[in-house]
């Protein structure tokens, strides 16, 4: 891990010191090792450390790409002859794959790219996302399905091979005191907020703190654009002391989960008071470019894209109510960013 942390310091030192836009790929991450050892030995692992899963996994990555193992769903493909380094068998392979994917399990951005392409479409999926990510032009986008929920999920009756992790999450919309009318042009709207999330044990405990600052752009055609950072524990506080007073400190339960290849994320609204125990869940689907968008990709109109490639299958587990749409209606009801308006002011 000493070493690892090492190479992907130093490269960083290296992107910073040019000055410019850059974006660093790590083939492998610090929470891989857990795969190849248990669960008690990572933890004693972590704890003679003196670190948290939570600062290895959201705290030290932006976001988390796994691709999945050709032994699950190409197995023709999956051989030991094109590289010396490859051992296991399809079916180590697949039992090592769900381990690996489920040391992610957790990171608010994790991305699984499965096997419905070749191995030179999940690259180019890869860097389409990732491209998104940063702000570059893209083929492709991730899109957040929302569904309300009936009810809280009981985690205790989640099938024995979910692995699932628990956080508390504190969402603080920040007051603008920079938002210019110039940069209003650009933008039909912008706003900021922080975020502190701590990871839980299933007692309840906490387990590890981050903090993230996210600044969303919505242009005048009504594309949402985010960008997100990680801040330090002075950082969130320093920009607490800037929080809208007008709004309230939004505090959610939070549960993460991958199921079928999709990454879960439920969302249990504990504070403001009026939408205690509201639940929704965010499942994270990919979308591609339609063949109209394709034609104008050299004109920059990067809003044209077909319905999701996939369809999403809802566990069983989960009470779905009915699926939230991106309109006014649903957004004003559901989204974090109206239920912090205060009404009393």
């Amino acid at each position: 891990m000493d070493v690892q942390m090492a190479l992907e310091d130093s490269f960083e030192r290296v992107l910073r010191a040019k000055g410019k836009p850059g974006v660093l790929l790590c083939d492998r991450g610090l929470c891989d090792g857990s795969a190849y050892m248990s669960a008690d030995e990572w933890d004693q692992f972590l704890t003679k450390r003196g670190t948290t899963l939570a600062d290895i996994r959201e705290g030290r990555y932006n976001a988390v790409f796994h691709l999945v193992t050709a032994a699950e769903g190409a197995e023709e493909f999956y051989t030991l002859e094109n590289n010396d380094v490859r051992t296991e068998t399809p079916e180590q392979a697949r039992a090592l794959d769900v381990k690996t994917r489920g040391a992610w399990v957790g990171h608010p951005k994790l991305i699984v790219i499965d096997n419905q392409t070749d191995f030179e479409g999940k690259l180019n999926k890869l860097v389409s996302i990732a491209s998104e990510l940063v702000g570059l032009p893209s083929t492709s986008k991730q899109v957040t399905e929302k569904y309300l929920l009936k009810e809280i999920p009981n985690v205790q009756e989640f099938p024995n091979d979910i692995q699932y992790h628990l956080f508390q999450v504190e969402k603080v919309y920040l007051y603008d005191t920079e938002t210019s009318t110039t940069a209003l042009t650009d933008f039909a709207e912008e706003y900021s907020f922080i975020r502190k999330r701590t990871h839980l044990s299933r007692d309840g405990r906490a387990l590890g703190t981050t903090y993230g600052l996210t600044t969303v752009h919505i242009t005048h055609s009504g594309k949402q654009i985010e960008v997100k950072r990680i801040i330090t524990q002075r950082e969130y506080y320093a920009a607490y002391k800037t929080r809208d007073m007008n709004r309230h400190v939004v505090k959610q339960k939070r549960i993460s989960f991958i199921w079928n290849m999709q990454s879960f994320n439920v969302h249990i609204y504990m504070e403001p008071v009026h939408v205690e125990n509201l639940c929704i869940v965010h499942v994270q689907q990919q979308q591609i470019m339609s063949n109209s968008g394709e034609n104008e990709a050299n004109n920059s109109n990067q809003d044209d894209f077909s319905p999701a490639i996939a369809t999403i299958e809802m566990p069983s587990f989960l009470k779905v109510d009915r699926k939230l749409l991106s309109g006014k209606q649903d957004d004003k009801l559901y989204s974090a960013f109206s239920i912090s308006l205060r009404h009393d002011s």
